[in-house]
C-alpha cells in the first residue's frame, strides 16, 4: 500500500514540475509589467494579460518536449506499477480478525441508540423492522433463483492457498 502512496506523491511532484515553470514565468512577467505600469502610471489591466499569455505560451513551446518526456515516464511507471507490482503484492483483503482491533459499531452509536427508541427496537428485534410492518404486510417475497458459483471467490481461494 505504501507503494501506491509513494506513487501518488510522485504524481504531485510531476504536476509541480510541469506547472511551476509556467507559473513562475507568468509571475515574473506580471511583476515586470506591474513595475512598468507603476512607473508610467498607466493602469490598464489588459496590458498585463497579453505578455503573460505570450510568455506562458513560449514556455510551453520551449519546454514542451521535456514535459512530454516527464509525463511519459510517469505513465510508464504507473502502468508498470499497476500491472506488475500490485498484482504480485500481498492480498489487499482485510484479514478475518481485523475487527478484533477496532471498536464495534454499537459502541460508537451507543449514545444515538439510547436517544432514538426506534433504533433501539430495531436492534432488539433483529430481522424485523417495527416501523415498516404495515407497508410490508401484503408483499410476497420470492426466493431468487441463483445459479451455483462455478469457482471459489477471492477470500475462499486465499483460505485454500493458506491452508486455513
Amino acid at each position: 500500500m505504501e507503494v501506491l502512496v509513494e506513487f501518488l506523491a510522485k504524481g504531485f511532484m510531476v504536476m509541480l514540475l510541469i506547472s511551476m515553470p509556467c507559473v513562475l514565468m507568468a509571475a515574473l512577467v506580471g511583476l515586470v509589467v506591474g513595475i512598468l505600469q507603476a512607473v508610467t502610471q498607466v493602469q490598464e489591466q489588459t496590458i498585463a494579460a497579453a505578455p503573460k499569455i505570450v510568455i506562458v505560451f513560449l514556455t510551453i513551446v520551449i519546454l514542451g518536449g521535456y514535459f512530454i518526456k516527464v509525463l511519459t515516464n510517469f505513465v510508464f511507471e504507473g502502468t508498470h506499477l499497476a500491472f506488475e507490482i500490485v498484482p504480485k503484492n500481498d492480498s489487499f483483503v482485510l484479514p478475518e480478525n481485523y475487527f478484533k482491533y477496532t471498536r464495534p459499531f454499537s459502541a460508537e452509536m451507543q449514545d444515538r441508540i439510547e436517544k432514538d427508541s426506534s433504533l433501539n427496537k430495531a436492534l432488539i428485534n433483529k430481522g424485523q423492522i417495527p416501523w415498516d410492518k404495515k407497508a410490508t404486510r401484503h408483499q410476497v417475497y420470492i426466493k431468487s433463483k441463483q445459479t451455483p458459483m462455478s469457482e471459489a471467490n477471492f477470500i475462499e481461494r486465499m483460505k485454500i492457498q493458506n491452508g486455513n
